[in-house]
């Protein structure tokens, strides 16, 4: 028998001899990785919602009732020059009045035509990589540095919880990652080692008819790819499966591209031949 139809023969005598401990391995990984699937949505979707929250964020930028008109061609100049700024709407008194009326659905400053304390502003929206706390507190110096700049009002409290939030998800993700390879990692070194103590007998025979070590080995860490693939393959199948039974209506649910999915596919049968290499470790010592 050539060396490839031995490795495919151990491969299937593992499985059929010890199905039990293959079952085992399978499951506690699909567990495992269908735990980070879950989270990994999670966290696309909720990138994604913030990415579109963010995307309406602007900044109003009001002005100054002692300076006069002239001063508002000088700060429209300035805005054009500062980095980040994709467009700006002039908002007079007239039409902030007409914004407050719709507001609370009454106009309040009827009779007061000619007294409107409404004060003149920007309305300024942005570039997406500008979209951050660190960006839009610079652009916001800029402008407060202009004498006709009053203040600035933009959802800078928001800003900085979302962006808190979004690192604290990112870590949590990172963590979880961690200890879910090691687990893996552990869960089936061990399946693979219990697998390979029922045949160290058959080990040391091997080494004296003169097999070399790859060649022992090669059975137990393809065996331990293709747990790995599987395991999260069948994790994310039963996500498709159910993906068209559960929507929401607020938001629309993340899922990762085939590509990805491709990618941590090949990962998880990368940790499966590590697994594979530990468990069999030992043995490769006879």
């Amino acid at each position: 028998m050539n060396q490839f139809g031995h490795v495919i023969k151990e491969i299937f005598r593992n499985l059929y001899k010890n199905p039990g401990t293959s079952l085992s391995a399978i499951l506690s990984m699909t567990l495992l990785f269908l735990l980070f699937d879950l989270f990994w949505i999670a966290a696309d979707t909720s990138d994604k919602f913030y990415e579109n929250y963010l995307s309406d964020l602007q900044m109003e930028v009001f002005i100054s009732e002692e300076y006069p008109d002239s001063a508002l061609t000088i700060l429209k100049n300035e805005m054009k020059n500062i980095e980040g700024i994709s467009s700006f709407v002039f908002i007079s008194k007239e039409i902030a009045r007409s914004k407050l009326a719709d507001l609370v659905g009454v106009d309040l400053l009827v009779g007061y035509d000619s007294l409107n304390p409404l004060p003149e502003s920007f309305v300024l929206t942005f570039h997406n990589d500008v979209l951050n706390s660190a960006d839009l507190a610079d652009i916001e110096n800029q402008i407060v540095a202009q004498k006709s700049v009053s203040h600035v009002y933009y959802s800078k409290n928001w800003l900085a919880k979302a962006e808190s939030t979004k690192n604290i998800i990112t870590d949590v993700g990172l963590l979880l990652g961690i200890l879910i390879f090691f687990t893996v990692l552990v869960s089936s070194a061990n399946n693979m080692r219990l697998t390979a103590k029922t045949r160290a007998v058959g080990f040391y025979q091997m080494r004296l008819l003169g097999a070399g070590k790859l060649l022992l080995a090669m059975p137990f860490i393809i065996e331990g790819i293709l747990l790995g693939a599987l395991s999260a393959g069948i994790g994310w199948g039963m996500i498709f499966y159910w993906k068209d039974k559960i929507q929401f209506s607020n938001f629309e649910i993340m899922f990762p591209t085939l590509e990805e999915l491709g990618l941590y596919c090949l990962a998880a049968g990368l940790l499966g031949l590590i697994s594979g290499y530990v468990g069999i470790r030992r043995l490769l010592r006879l």
